[in-house]
């Protein structure tokens, strides 16, 4: 059992288009713990250190664009081997190729437009959990339901 942490971010898309419960809900019900929630508004400045590997590149203006467009949720999700199978249950990151049964695939739009942001490496969820929550903001809790799942 690798029990991790990962940076979910529920992006402006997934805000205004009222998915952010079913995302949620979704994590939940496969056993995950929520380790730390906020919403919050990216500013250019967080962007940037987010996003840092793409700064340079041209395409990184309509993803800070995009970002800061409106709040996002964070999330700090938990559990066994966190990382990779958040990322497998959001899906590629261009929704047509998603599959079914994913969040991209099940509710994406584009590849700009695709709901959620997970980290890729426990390495990176490491570096950006900090980026989004303050020492005191993410909690261990012992979840009763752990024996059933």
């Amino acid at each position: 059992m690798a029990n991790e942490r990962t940076l979910v971010l529920c992006k402006p898309d997934a805000v205004q288009r009222g998915h952010v419960g079913h995302i949620i809900s979704r994590f939940e019900s496969r056993g995950f713990k929520i380790a730390g929630m906020k919403m919050l508004q990216v500013d250019e400045a967080l962007a940037a250190r987010h996003y840092q590997e793409h700064v340079e590149k041209p395409f990184y203006p309509m993803l800070r664009d995009f970002i800061t467009s409106s709040p996002v949720i964070a999330l700090a999700i938990e559990g066994d081997h966190a990382v990779d199978v958040v990322r497998a249950m959001m899906g590629t990151t261009n929704p047509q190729a998603a599959a079914p049964g994913t969040i991209r695939g099940d509710l994406g739009i584009n590849f700009t437009k695709n709901l959620v942001h997970g980290s890729d490496s426990p390495a990176s969820a490491q570096r950006e959990l900090v980026l989004f929550f303050d020492e005191g903001e993410l909690y261990d809790y012992e979840m009763t339901i752990k024996d059933w799942l």
